[in-house]
C-alpha cells in the first residue's frame, strides 16, 4: 500500500494527457493531423483514436519501462539509487507528459511549431545530463557501451562527459527555436549526433587506457 501511494503523483502526471484528450475528444474531426514535416506542415493524417496509442507510446510506456527495471536490474544498482531515480522518473514523466499534451494541443489546433519541441526534448535532455554521474553501473539506464559495463571508472568517466556534453546540448538544443525554421532540424540531429557519438567513443578510449595500464 505504501508503494502505491508513492507511485500516486506518478500516475497521475501520466494521466494528464489522456485527461486532455477526453476534454478535446468531441471537438476533433474522425480524421486528425498524426504527422508534421521539419517545416511544420501536416503530411499525413489519421484516426483519431491513434490518438490513444500515440499518448500512450509518448508516457505509458516510459513510465511502465522505468517503473519495472529496478526490479529485474541483475546488478541492483538503481534501486540502491533511491530518491535520485525517483527524480529521474520524475523529470522523464512530466517532460514526455508535456510532450503529448503539446501534440495533442497541436492535433486540436491543426498547426505546429517544431521549435517547441526541440525546446522540450532540448530541455529534457539537459535534465537527464544533470543526473548522469549519479547513475550507478547497470544494463537500462545511462550511456551503456561494452566498455562502460566492463568497467566501473569507465562507466564514472563517461558518466561525467556525457552529463555535461547532454547538459550544454540541452540548452543549445533548446535555443534553436530562435532559428529559421528550415535549420531547426538540422541543428537539433546535429547535436543528438555529437552528444551521441562522443561518450561513446570517449567510453572506448578510456578503456583502452586503463587496459594498456
Amino acid at each position: 500500500m505504501e508503494k502505491f501511494k508513492k507511485e500516486i503523483p506518478f500516475i497521475i502526471i501520466a494521466l494528464l494527457p489522456f485527461i486532455y484528450l477526453a476534454f478535446i475528444w468531441n471537438s476533433l474531426p474522425e480524421k486528425v493531423p498524426m504527422h508534421w514535416n521539419g517545416a511544420g506542415e501536416i503530411d499525413g493524417y489519421g484516426d483519431k483514436k491513434e490518438l490513444l496509442s500515440m499518448i500512450f507510446m509518448v508516457v505509458g510506456i516510459s513510465y511502465f519501462v522505468f517503473l519495472i527495471i529496478p526490479s529485474i536490474d541483475p546488478k541492483q544498482k538503481l534501486q540502491n539509487m533511491g530518491n535520485k531515480l525517483n527524480n529521474l522518473r520524475m523529470i522523464l514523466t512530466l517532460f514526455m507528459s508535456a510532450l503529448a499534451i503539446y501534440i495533442l494541443y497541436n492535433v486540436q489546433q491543426k498547426s505546429s511549431n517544431p521549435g517547441f519541441v526541440f525546446v522540450i526534448i532540448g530541455l529534457l535532455f539537459a535534465f537527464l545530463g544533470n543526473y548522469f554521474k549519479t547513475i550507478k553501473p547497470n544494463y537500462f539506464i545511462g550511456i551503456r557501451t561494452p566498455w562502460t559495463l566492463e568497467n566501473e571508472e569507465v562507466w564514472k568517466k563517461t558518466h561525467v562527459l556525457g552529463g555535461k556534453l547532454w547538459f550544454i546540448g540541452g540548452f543549445i538544443m533548446a535555443l534553436t527555436i530562435f532559428l529559421p525554421k528550415e535549420m531547426q532540424l538540422y541543428t537539433f540531429l546535429g547535436i543528438t549526433a555529437v552528444i551521441t557519438i562522443i561518450p561513446v567513443v570517449y567510453s572506448y578510449l578510456e578503456f583502452k587506457k586503463i587496459k594498456n595500464q
